[in-house]
């Protein structure tokens, strides 16, 4: 399959994969181990990766001599929170400067807060970060996300967490079609076939958390969400068959039929 490139790394896999909400940190290896990923998200507020030596840590169960660490600031609802969360996450992990910005408009939809989101892109770009950005379904603002410099656009499906699958298709088109830098569906993919659909649709990636997390079974799952994403990105550079309506062409030839 053709490669992922965000800023100028490839990488095999187009599943990108958090690493909260799994019930100890051997299931969360077993569940990306199964995924493919080779890029996982770490919330910097909520998982140990050293800031307290005594607790067990992620980079333990994931080690990034395998994996891409891409830290985010879940749980930040302001710029200035998102960007001294970022800059620590810098410090933890030896100048590494790839990370995932969102900013929260409040804890109950957890829409992002596009003014906040642009004002700590804008910081972070200037300040040496790679910024892979979430933010709303909106093309203009996914444009002028990609104008600041950000190196991946993460356009919601649904809100996260609540697993609803891809909601506008529409708008996430006009995305794709505008810019240039990867667009990678983030947040609301509930099961395999949403996560076709965002690939077949064009996007470069899907990232995912509770999808896999809060399976019954988060192993098997990360499993399907490899498959349907690696079928939904074929199906994409295949292209599908035009849609008809009332124009019914038979699947075989009719020429040469007994009685023809």
């Amino acid at each position: 399959m053709d490669q992922l490139v965000i800023a100028g790394k490839a990488y095999s896999s187009r599943l990108l994969v958090g690493t909260g909400k799994y019930k100890d940190f051997e299931q969360t290896r077993q569940a990306i181990e199964a995924s493919g990923a080779e890029i996982v998200t770490v919330a910097i507020r909520r998982t140990n990766i050293g800031q307290d030596p005594n607790q067990p840590s992620l980079l333990d169960a994931l080690p990034p001599s395998r994996f891409t660490y891409l830290p985010n600031t879940a749980g930040c609802y302001s710029a200035d929170d998102a960007i001294r969360t970022l800059r620590l996450a810098r410090e933890l992990l030896d100048g590494h400067d790839l990370v995932k910005l969102e900013v929260l408009g409040d804890p109950q939809s957890l829409y992002p807060n596009v003014t906040e989101t642009i004002k700590a892109a804008e910081v972070l770009v200037k300040d040496g970060f790679k910024v892979m950005v979430y933010t709303s379904d909106d093309p203009i603002i996914a444009k002028q996300l990609e104008d600041i410099g950000c190196v991946a656009v993460m356009p919601l499906a649904s809100l996260i967490g609540s697993g609803m699958g891809i909601l506008n298709p529409w708008n996430l088109q006009i995305i794709i079609d505008r810019i240039k830098v990867p667009v990678v569906v983030d947040a609301g993919v509930g099961t395999a076939s949403d996560a076709a659909i965002a690939m077949e649709l064009g996007c470069a990636a899907v990232l995912m958390n509770t999808a896999i997390a809060g399976a019954q079974d988060p192993v098997l799952m990360a499993r399907a969400m490899r498959k349907a994403v690696e079928a939904g990105r074929e199906a994409f550079l295949a292209g599908r068959m035009p849609k008809k309506m009332y124009q019914a062409s038979p699947s075989s030839p009719t020429s040469g039929l007994i009685g023809s």
